[in-house]
């Protein structure tokens, strides 16, 4: 389900986190507070964005292709945007290709008044929904998974808004975060399971949701708290009320978000994230650790837990990769002939911290592995005695059906060689991966099994924490036609 790396040099060999989300209540100009929310929440999506917002008689909407800074700039259609009231989507697609039509927010008019939707996350029953809906009547736009959330509401026979949105969820699996937007009312709500992340803040006396913390600290915004796992808030004119209107389950937060998603100024379930990735490094350290002479990372998201493999091994910390910062999705469409270059146009070796010396290079993670064997020969082409790569999360074997973009399995390199063969693969002189156990003793837990918060870690467990039905059953043949809800 992942775009063809192979055939793009620009294209990072990561996990791509699909959309993030914002939303404010009660402050004039919200529409601008959003812009800059989801300025903060770009790393979480890079190909679309879009605002809606209420000033007490419409709403208004403003949904693009590109980044958020181009796309809401001073100036720009942000100041067409009026209304006190907004919710913002900042989007990465996978399947389902880059249609406008996708771009959220999604409204829709109801019985009852205007409703915007913005969802962080994936349904795993969004075929066998959509097909049920269809059969029903309803008229599909795009080819979100979000979308079926929005019908739910639309054919909900249940009251008050809020009760149609509970009697919707109720009917759908999987992951979600979302924020929804009525005349009335700011809503925000999590999955039973709190797979993807949602907190409260507090701007003056004005109420903020938000994907991360970091989109709280752009407008000075006070955190409060994350919205619980199961949670739905509604912020009113009156208030926040809290409502938990599904039974409780034991969480499952998603792991990568700790590893690789999130910002590494967020906190997250009272964890700072650069604190943990850190702490992943150095358990990395302790359990592969190497002869050598630097610690290197694979910038820019392997910084923080190299920082941490050097400080536990007293090895030397050194920037020996540079990371071009300014080379965007279109910058280049490269002839057959100079393709090979890919790596370089985003990443360059440091030769003077790297000639001679036995270098342990630590990323993130290894998904198709194509990266990975770009940069290592990269490294030795510097001069580098010998390569040893570290990785901070555990083998990736599995995919993701709750709001990841991850590959299918038999194209994800840990899925089919052992590490031995990885490490020949992208010919480095020794790999090693931190253990499940590790990660979770980062996350200050005792190991998996004895821990006190278990995480959605099935990426590497193969341990799925609900039912995957369009995986499973009826809709698997047109799994691929869906788009998630990033898209």
């Amino acid at each position: 389900m992942m775009h063809d790396m192979t055939n793009d040099p620009l294209a990072d060999d990561k996990l791509r986190e699909e959309c993030g989300i914002f939303g404010i209540w009660g402050k004039p100009q919200a529409a601008a507070f959003a812009a800059l929310g989801l300025h903060a929440l770009q790393h979480r999506g890079q190909e679309a964005a879009g605002i809606v917002t209420y000033d007490g008689e419409q709403f208004s909407m403003e949904r693009q292709e590109g980044l958020v800074g181009d796309i809401f700039s001073v100036g720009s259609s942000v100041e067409k945007l009026t209304g006190s009231a907004a919710i913002g989507h900042v989007r990465y697609s996978t399947t389902g290709g880059s249609l406008r039509r996708n771009i959220q927010p999604f409204f829709a008019d109801v019985a009852g008044g205007g409703i915007a939707v913005a969802h962080n996350g994936n349904l795993t029953n969004a075929v066998a929904l959509r097909q049920r809906l269809v059969r029903n009547g309803s008229i599909f736009y795009s080819t979100s998974d979000t979308e079926c959330i929005v019908h739910l509401v639309a054919t909900s026979t249940a009251g008050r808004i809020v009760d149609r949105l509970i009697d919707a969820l109720k009917q759908v699996e999987g992951a979600y975060s979302l924020v929804a937007l009525t005349r009335k009312k700011l809503i925000g709500v999590r999955d039973p399971l709190g797979v993807r992340p949602l907190v409260i803040g507090k701007v003056d006396d004005c109420y903020v949701l938000a994907s991360e913390t970091c989109a709280l600290d752009i407008i000075d915004a006070e955190f409060v708290r994350d919205v619980r796992p199961g949670e739905m808030v509604v912020i009113s004119d009156d208030g926040l009320e809290s409502y938990q209107p599904f039974p409780p389950q034991r969480a499952r937060f998603c792991v990568f978000e700790y590893i690789y998603f999130a910002r590494p100024d967020s906190m997250i379930d009272g964890l700072s994230v650069y604190d943990v990735r850190k702490a992943i490094g150095a358990e990395l350290a302790r359990e592969s650790p190497v002869p050598a002479d630097v610690v290197v990372p694979v910038p820019d998201s392997g910084v923080p837990a190299s920082i941490g493999y050097a400080e536990a091994a007293r090895l030397p910390f050194e920037l020996g990769i540079i990371r071009n910062h300014y080379v965007g999705r279109t910058f280049i469409e490269p002839a057959d002939h100079i393709r090979h270059l890919g790596v370089k146009l985003k990443h360059n070796a440091n030769r003077g911290q790297l000639k001679g010396k036995r270098v342990v290079l630590v990323d993130d993670s290894i998904v198709r592995g194509t990266t990975s064997k770009k940069i290592i020969k990269m490294v030795r082409d510097a001069g580098a005695a010998e390569v040893h790569m570290r990785i901070a999360s555990p083998p990736t074997t599995d995919s993701c059906f709750y709001g990841v973009d991850t590959p299918e399995k038999k194209n994800l390199l840990a899925a089919n060689y052992t590490v031995d063969e990885m490490c020949r693969l992208i010919g480095a002189d020794s790999l090693n991966f931190i253990s499940i156990n590790g990660l979770y003793r980062a996350m200050r837990q005792k190991g998996r099994d004895n821990a006190t918060t278990r995480y959605c870690d099935a990426c590497f467990t193969g341990d799925y924490p609900t039912t995957l039905t369009d995986r499973d059953g009826e809709g698997q043949g047109q799994l691929s036609l869906l788009a998630h809800a990033g898209s």
